[in-house]
């Protein structure tokens, strides 16, 4: 018999998934994983170099709070029973070559690195709150709770950017443009992959 002995452990953690539309709810933590995961990626990137510099502290706090988000799309993956993006590798590498890249550029390649991509992320945020809204609120109350609290801490994220120069980076409207349509491409490569 397969499995004999083996404990069966229940799904206490799991939340009431009776009426949920799957498919939208799995696509949204997936991609909310992926982007998560990125970021911390981004800001290991950018501590290696940063680190020991003047703005390293800033840039510490805000990877603390991608570290908490990180940590919640984890146990939500477990509890709505969401597989990963296939793609986690090259976020992995992709993710910290872009914080690292930035970051020798200094602190204002850095801070301009973190405005696009906190400004992609609060926006895909935003049109996931739509979303859930349109479904159901009530279903989804617990999970438009953290993302309306991540978009908001994104948001914080990009406007200590504004306030730490990003604007005054060489070429930053091309560098922002750059970077956001890698946000997008990935965004839609790890809701789908």
């Amino acid at each position: 018999v397969p499995g004999a002995g083996a404990a069966l452990r229940p799904c206490s953690s799991r939340v009431a998934q009776e009426g949920i539309n799957k498919p939208v709810i799995d696509r949204i933590i997936r991609v909310d994983h992926a982007g998560e995961y990125g970021a911390n990626r981004i800001y290991a990137g950018q501590m290696a170099v940063l680190g020991r510099s003047a703005v390293g502290p800033v840039i510490q706090q805000m990877w603390n709070q991608e570290k908490n988000h990180l940590k919640k799309f984890n146990e939500l993956m477990v509890v709505y029973r969401v597989r990963p993006t296939v793609l986690l590798p090259f976020w992995n590498i992709a993710g910290f070559v872009l914080g690292a890249g930035s970051a020798l550029l200094g602190k204002k390649g850095a801070m301009a690195c973190t405005v696009a991509v906190e400004e992609s992320i609060s926006e895909h945020y935003n049109n996931q709150i739509r979303t859930l809204i349109e479904e159901d609120p009530e279903k989804y109350k617990e999970l438009l709770q953290v993302i309306k609290q991540f978009r908001d801490e994104e948001q914080e994220h990009h406007d200590i950017g504004l306030e730490h120069d990003a604007e005054a980076t060489p070429a930053y409207s091309v560098l922002k443009t750059a970077i956001q349509l890698g946000c997008k491409a990935a965004i839609f490569l790890s809701e789908r992959i």
